[in-house]
């Protein structure tokens, strides 16, 4: 079977090796006589899979011993309901970056709780810098989403917020690059991108913000209850949270976030070469905000972009249609995306420009 060039925002590429591993392990997981999807949570096998995977998140971001880490369903569409639920108390406020779509859908829902402040941008492609100055000091928290799928957009720093927590959606890129986990009060991801498949969601979280949530707050939307029972006061994603134990041992062994760091940012050099030596496609987004995951291209022609994503697909370049709002094209280039698929993606487009009259 040949496999295709996967380019999805998400659910996204697998590690092929990963994959391969799950197959092996599909039916009889180390000898237990049955498959992974029918282990209970209870069991010892499942309690050693969670514990791996929250200590290799752990060594991998090198995650401080005073944050929990936590494993959760609902995407990261549901956090944006929880974070409000958990730390807007009355008549308490928060401030929220609006730096895309994703990060106005967390405003709709934070503001069902309590007062929202909103920053947004002057150019939609251009994220500044904040200082303290920016946020009020009566804030909650302050919330940004580090990484915008559908702009290719990304902080090149992140505020300085002067000590109010910074709540940080990273869950196209989470993984991708070094962070100092030390800097944010959370951080949350939904895995389908760059930890595993779809059905699991991880957050995690300063000791400092968990049992904040007031007594109304349901208790699958508390923290609390995910930390105090590790995750299982209820049946998790078993079979998600395998599969991203087995992407977490993958990218420790290709040399841990600085591997994948730098295996993404030669991967991105390459498609933004050529998308800025091109004559005919090009990138909306200023270079010191560009995305190393997301990254939109366009020929400016609604026709000839649909000519090119019904060439590439021929070629077995899959799901880079832009998204509705941006239009055009986009490739998502996450750690499980090879370099040499990013070549063959390169190779297409010069060819096709070239069948276009370009050089």
């Amino acid at each position: 079977m040949k496999r295709v060039y996967n380019f999805s925002a998400g659910p996204a590429v697998l590690p092929e090796p990963v994959l391969q591993k799950v197959q092996a392990e599909l039916l009889n997981y180390r000898e237990s006589g049955m498959s992974v999807m029918e282990l209970s949570h209870r069991s010892a096998p499942f309690q050693n899979i969670i514990e791996e995977a929250q200590g290799l998140l752990r060594e991998l971001l090198s995650i401080p011993d005073d944050y929990q880490v936590i494993f959760m369903q609902g995407g990261a569409s549901l956090q944006f309901s929880m974070i409000p639920l958990n730390l807007l108390g009355e008549g308490q406020g928060a401030d929220y970056i609006v730096t895309g779509s994703w990060s106005k859908k967390a405003v709709k829902e934070a503001e069902k709780v309590g007062k929202v402040q909103t920053l947004s941008l002057k150019e939609p492609f251009e994220i500044p810098s904040y200082t303290s100055e920016d946020f009020s000091s009566q804030s909650s928290y302050v919330h940004i989403t580090s990484n915008n799928t559908i702009e290719g957009t990304r902080f090149h720093e992140y505020p300085d917020t002067g000590g109010i927590p910074l709540i940080a959606d990273m869950s196209s890129h989470i993984l991708s690059e070094k962070v100092d986990v030390s800097s944010f009060g959370l951080i949350y991801a939904g895995a389908q991108k760059n930890l595993g498949p779809s059905g699991v969601t991880v957050a995690i979280i300063h000791e400092s913000l968990v049992g904040k949530a007031p007594d109304q707050c349901p208790t699958m939307l508390n923290y609390e209850t995910y930390v105090k029972h590790d995750s299982l006061f209820n049946t998790p994603p078993t079979f998600s949270i395998y599969v991203l134990k087995l992407v977490l041992e993958w990218v420790k062994e290709n040399g841990g976030v600085e591997g994948m760091q730098e295996h993404n940012e030669k991967k991105a050099a390459l498609l933004y070469s050529c998308i800025d030596e091109s004559s005919l496609f090009h990138n909306p987004v200023p270079v010191k905000n560009r995305s190393l995951m997301n990254i939109p291209f366009s020929t400016g022609d609604d026709d000839l972009n649909a000519q090119f994503l019904k060439e590439a697909k021929a070629e077995g370049f899959e799901f880079l249609k832009g998204h509705r709002s941006v239009g055009g094209m986009r490739a998502s280039l996450y750690n499980a995306m090879p370099r040499e698929g990013v070549e063959a993606l390169v190779d297409f487009m010069k060819k096709f420009e070239v069948k276009q009259g370009g050089q």
